[in-house]
């Protein structure tokens, strides 16, 4: 299957990355390039993208796409590791940065992956294929209740205690090897009356492929480390698919935009207060109804923008 990924409000992106032809920009989720080809446009010979994913097929499909380029660095790692990639690649300070936390089309529609909840493939949903811990793992070792704290937390699943219970039975019999074992699982676990808001499976497979993944937990030191590695002006665009990423990353640019706490009658700031810069979008931008038409992987999408001082 070819690696495509329909790039989410591309135009929002490109225009909030505010571009220096000469710049250095990052796309820490390279995917299929739909955002970096659009980077790249506007980039001189002298700017220069750093493309970054942990699907290696990704990374293959993109170096395919942008073999027109010359000046583009392309890593295998995870956009968690920023300062780190930019050390080993001696660059200090970067002029922009995207981050797309959605999971690619690709990854979706490739079955054997094992990220949808369609059809019948083994339980995998690795983003990155090198690393052991796989969806097949996490259900047939996970305790009940941590399973039903990830299934809850993570996927904002009402029926996550009854969902992990009746994991935890199955198991004891057969071992659940298949994305349509955890489904049958799944739909005898939810009331058919409250199956009406879209398919049952959704959001637990959203859950156990966070967990997978760890895509929560490090993300607000991600945003943080993104910052510091702007220049002044530097731009992080960061789009974000459910609540738990947005609350993360809202957060983490409230903090780093900073807020004075001194009482209105001190004549000086004597809180200590720092601002590393300014948020762009007070509120999160999402896709125009015509893009929502034609991707509806774009109706739960948000970004949002910093800009370093």
């Amino acid at each position: 299957m070819k690696f495509e990924h329909k790039p989410v409000l591309l135009n929002e992106c490109i225009e909030g990355l505010n571009i220096n032809p000469e710049g250095i920009y990052v796309d820490g989720t390279l995917g299929g390039a739909g955002h970096s080809i659009e980077i790249l446009k506007k980039l001189s010979e002298k700017g220069m993208l750093i493309g970054i994913d942990r699907d290696e097929e990704a990374l293959k499909a993109a170096k395919n796409r942008l073999a027109q380029y010359k000046n583009v660095k392309y890593v295998h790692d995870n956009h968690d590791n920023i300062k780190n990639i930019l050390q080993k690649l001696n660059i200090d300070k970067v002029d922009g940065i995207l981050l797309d936390l959605g999971v690619s089309s690709y990854q979706l529609d490739e079955r054997n992956r094992g990220f949808s909840y369609l059809g019948d493939n083994e339980l995998d949903m690795r983003m990155d294929k090198t690393q052991e811990l796989t969806a097949k793992e996490i259900v047939n070792k996970y305790q009940e209740k941590e399973l039903a704290n990830i299934i809850y937390e993570y996927g904002e699943e009402k029926f996550s205690r009854q969902i992990a219970k009746n994991i935890c039975q199955y198991r004891k019999e057969k071992t659940i090897n298949t994305t349509k074992q955890l489904v049958e699982i799944i739909e005898k676990s939810i009331p058919k009356s409250k199956q009406n808001n879209g398919h049952p499976a959704k959001r637990t497979f959203q859950a156990i492929r966070i967990e997978v993944n760890n895509e929560i937990k490090p993300l607000y030191n991600t945003v943080k480390d993104s910052i510091d590695c702007l220049k002044s002006k530097g731009r992080l665009c960061i789009i974000t698919f459910h609540s738990l990423e947005d609350r993360a990353v809202k957060n983490a640019y409230i903090e780093a935009k900073g807020k004075c706490t001194c009482p209105s009658d001190l004549p000086y700031c004597v809180c200590g207060a720092k601002s590393l810069g300014k948020i762009i979008n007070k509120k999160p931008i999402i896709a125009t109804k015509e893009e929502q038409k034609e991707n509806s992987r774009s109706k739960s999408a948000k970004l949002r923008i910093f800009e370093k001082i």
